[in-house]
């Protein structure tokens, strides 16, 4: 008989997902949503309906491998564990002999979740002295928003969307991104809400709604202050909760609201000035309006000031007061669990210099100081996802440039590896994992054997620490001691009863602690539309950077229901459901450039040059391009892909990247 096993989704989405895996044999054989998990309730993506297929990927790399061609070739030959261990540590100590620790640089991210094997690298580069890496290439700018206006208040309950009469996905393709929260949507409009979605470009969300609003990218600010600009003018603000909860907004209606009329707004934003009046009205006059805020709306220069500006709606109309109304842009459930003891700071000595993971480009290739000697890779592929595609090829290509890769599959940046190391799936190793779209948290254990010679974050680390010849017993721990010393201690976010079920491996809730003088986490202790804190106190109307850049066609990198980034290219039948990769253009944009359906063209900048096959569709509006995926090399018509266009410019707060914001031209190729 098969064992049903519980685990956790592990890739970077707000939901988290709930699994049963199905194991014969020491094989994954199916994957399905737990239908007892409190959010999954059985539904998962088209990505993991089968991630077994992920899991025993016949690219699967299952043994340590050694360079014997050029950089990029993907020529490799298979060495042994401890060889690949002794390769690596006898380098390093040779490059800070020469040059220093900070000549070693990691880089990580997401491609897995769990707070143990995310952050496993964080204590051994600490305690090696290497340069650290600002992680801050997905929504950073979203959080600064918030902050700047909420303070630490902790996200609603994203929950509430049900009792809402209003519900607004706003810059999110539920449809692809959040599937739960999109079956909640269309469970308040069951109940007789009604649902909108604002976006670039008619995404699968927007068919799935009553109605969509199509702006200009970057110009969601610029629509937000119009709307606030006919609360204020029209009589429509809740002046008895601005008066007890807000901080500013009497400067924000003097100061800035006056140069923001719909007509004014409407020549930003692309939406008729009449149909800003509209939608203005209807959010005002609703009874709990719901905004459900994406993260590429954020990816702009001007990011972090559009949620401030989106933040203020609610404020204005009152619609914290009533269940179901406010704003949703994520859960922070940091306080949950004490992550210092998986990341160990105090290892840190001298503060070693801060990388932008954004700007890696440049750091391989022109960073001020100590050059970077070595580079190590770990759950995530650079070469394809990371600002300046360019940049970044032309500084992996350095023959001087030791790269370490740890992967499970030969990526485009393992490609450039001079030592590639195989790397587990999730079904292979513990964790403990929360969620950013809800307040959920789960652990689970390994539910199949590695395979082949695959190996944990954590195990390779603790087989580097030795390699070095460290003591530290903390690098002897193993996952699953590391994840019970999360649990450990009592915490307010988690009762004991609900810490036995973590530890049991069950999906719990967890209860943000609350503060009983104030329901606003702010210095002033109200909601602050005037942030005297803040560089720019009030919010306003700012430019994306890539309206200065001089070309004149705005190119959207979207998301696909059938990719991650750059997971799950090796599942065949989820590419051929993509394929191939294409630009989206609206007919006159087309016709304007002699350009036909079907053909090969090229976008461009002064970044770079991209093949696409072109698709004519009325779903992007004119003066917009939009592609979706960010495929690998080997699946694409030429040598590069997106983001080779876009650029190491970072976000007006946060320090994000910035990958939305990008102009073109297309030419036939």
């Amino acid at each position: 008989m098969p064992d049903i096993i519980r685990s956790v989704c592990p890739f970077d989405c707000p939901d988290a997902c709930g699994l049963q895996v199905t194991v014969e044999n020491g094989v994954a054989v199916a994957v399905s949503g737990d239908p007892d998990h409190p959010v999954t309730r059985g539904l998962l993506c088209p990505k993991m309906v089968h991630y077994e297929r992920t899991v025993h990927s016949s690219r699967r790399l299952t043994t340590p491998l050694r360079r014997v061609g050029k950089k990029g070739a993907g020529e490799f030959e298979a060495i042994p564990w401890e060889e690949a261990i002794a390769t690596i540590c006898s380098r390093w100590q040779g490059t800070i002999a020469e040059h220093g620790a900070e000549a070693i640089l990691p880089y990580s991210y997401a491609g897995t979740m769990g707070l143990v094997q995310r952050n496993a690298g964080h204590a051994f580069f600490y305690r090696l002295g290497a340069s650290r890496l600002e992680r801050t290439i997905c929504s950073p700018a979203k959080e600064a928003g918030w902050e700047a206006i909420m303070g630490a208040t902790p996200g609603m309950d994203p929950a509430e969307v049900e009792c809402s009469d209003l519900v607004i996905l706003w810059g999110i393709n539920a449809a692809a991104t959040s599937i739960h929260s999109l079956r909640d949507a269309k469970s308040a409009r069951r109940g007789g809400a009604r649902l909108w979605a604002i976006d670039t470009y008619r995404t699968p969300t927007c068919d799935a709604v009553d109605e969509a609003f199509l702006i200009r990218p970057g110009s969601d600010g610029a629509l937000a202050l119009a709307m606030l600009h006919v609360f204020d003018r029209d009589g429509l603000l809740d002046r008895g909760f601005i008066a007890a909860n807000v901080l500013g907004f009497e400067d924000l209606a003097a100061r800035i609201l006056p140069d923001c009329s719909p007509a004014r707004m409407a020549e930003v934003c692309g939406l008729p000035a009449e149909v800003i009046e509209r939608v203005a009205r209807e959010y005002a006059r609703a009874k709990a309006p719901f905004i459900r805020l994406g993260s590429g709306l954020t990816r702009y220069g001007n990011g972090a000031m559009t949620v401030r500006t989106i933040c203020c709606l609610p404020a204005a109309v009152g619609a914290w007061t009533k269940p179901g109304g406010g704003i949703f842009i994520g859960t922070s459930t940091g306080g949950a669990f004490p992550l210092q003891t998986v990341t160990r700071e105090d290892f840190i000595a001298n503060t070693p210099r801060l990388v932008s993971m954004n700007q890696l480009g440049g750091a391989l290739t022109e960073l001020d100081g100590p050059r970077v000697m070595s580079l190590y890779v770990y759950h995530s592929n650079p070469a394809a996802v990371t600002p300046d595609q360019n940049a970044v090829i032309r500084g992996l290509e350095r023959e001087d440039l030791f790269t370490v890769v740890h992967e499970r599959f030969m990526t485009d940046t393992a490609r450039y590896a001079d030592i590639v190391l195989p790397a587990t799936s999730s079904l292979e190793h513990p964790d403990l994992y929360r969620c950013y779209g809800s307040y959920h948290a789960q652990r689970c254990g390994a539910a199949i054997p590695p395979v082949g010679e695959a190996r944990s974050n954590r195990e390779v680390f603790s087989m580097l620490a030795a390699g070095m010849g460290w003591d530290e017993p903390f690098f002897r721990l193993s996952a699953d001691e590391l994840v019970d010393l999360l649990l450990s201690g009592k915490n307010p976010w988690r009762s004991a009863a609900v810490t036995a079920k973590l530890r049991r491996g069950e999906p719990v809730m967890l209860t943000p602690p609350t503060d009983p003088k104030s329901v606003w986490l702010t210095p002033s202790g109200k909601i602050e539309v005037l942030n005297v804190q803040a560089a720019e106190p009030l919010p306003r109307l700012l430019p994306t950077h890539a309206g200065r850049d001089g070309y004149p066609l705005r190119l959207q990198p979207a998301v696909t229901p059938f990719a991650l980034n750059s997971s799950f290219y090796e599942q065949g039948d989820l590419r051929s459901k993509q394929q191939p990769m294409e630009l989206l253009m609206n007919r006159v944009d087309a016709s304007e450039r002699g350009l036909a359906d079907g053909q090969t063209v090229t976008a461009c900048n002064d970044l770079g040059k991209v093949r696409f096959t072109l698709r004519i569709t009325e779903r992007v509006p004119a003066g917009t391009v939009v592609t979706e995926g960010v495929w690998w090399r080997e699946f694409i018509p030429g040598d590069r892909g997106v983001n080779a266009l876009t650029s190491q410019r970072l976000t007006d707060g946060g320090r994000g990247s910035t990958l939305y914001d990008v102009t073109v031209e297309v030419r036939g190729a």
